[in-house]
């Protein structure tokens, strides 16, 4: 036999329901006695839903749970940094001090050191320097050569500094600048 002409395979037919014994066996009843009579049932099934439904979700606590009990790992990963890179040359020693001051003390912009000790690409430079002005023109020189190098043309490490939103940018052209130093000897 076909498995088209199969008894088992053919398509079955829902049980007749109440609202289908009252849509289709009243036909005497008006349209707002059937709406009635359907939205009883319908009542019905949503009432055997509910209960349904509460007895699936009974073992749920009732009290909302708190993601400080569920979440134990940091929120931002924590990468393995690399060791430090010490310098030998005495202006990309003083930018690599000037960049790790920086990321201690945080970046500012329109001052030298805000009120709260974050510190300029100069006032990073220049709290590192311990006084030696010649040093620090150095390291200036240098680290303007080095945002030249990435940037074009930057009328000063100042206006370059308070160009930008966050210290980001400015303390990478630290490291950069520290790097050229001491490729170049300085």
């Amino acid at each position: 036999m076909p498995a088209a002409l199969h008894p088992d395979h053919a398509p079955r037919q829902a049980p007749p329901t109440d609202t289908t014994r009252v849509a289709s066996g009243a036909g005497d009843l008006s349209l707002e006695a059937r709406l009635a009579a359907v939205d009883a049932a319908m009542s019905v099934r949503l009432d055997e839903a509910a209960v349904a439904f509460e007895v699936r979700t009974a073992h749920i606590p009732a009290e909302p749970v708190d993601l400080a009990d569920v979440v134990t790992v940091p929120l931002t990963p924590t990468l393995p940094q690399p060791a430090p890179q010490t310098y030998s040359t005495p202006v990309a020693a003083l930018l690599q001090r000037a960049h790790r001051r920086m990321e201690a003390d945080g970046w500012c912009a329109g001052t030298l050191v805000d009120e709260d000790g974050a510190v300029c690409l100069l006032g990073a430079i220049r709290a590192e320097a311990a006084g030696d002005r010649g040093l620090e023109a150095d390291a200036a020189a240098v680290l303007l050569d080095a945002i030249r190098r990435r940037f074009g043309d930057v009328d000063s490490v100042p206006s370059f500094n308070d160009a930008h939103g966050s210290g980001r940018t400015p303390l990478r052209m630290l490291g950069d600048a520290a790097s050229l130093a001491d490729a170049r000897g300085l």
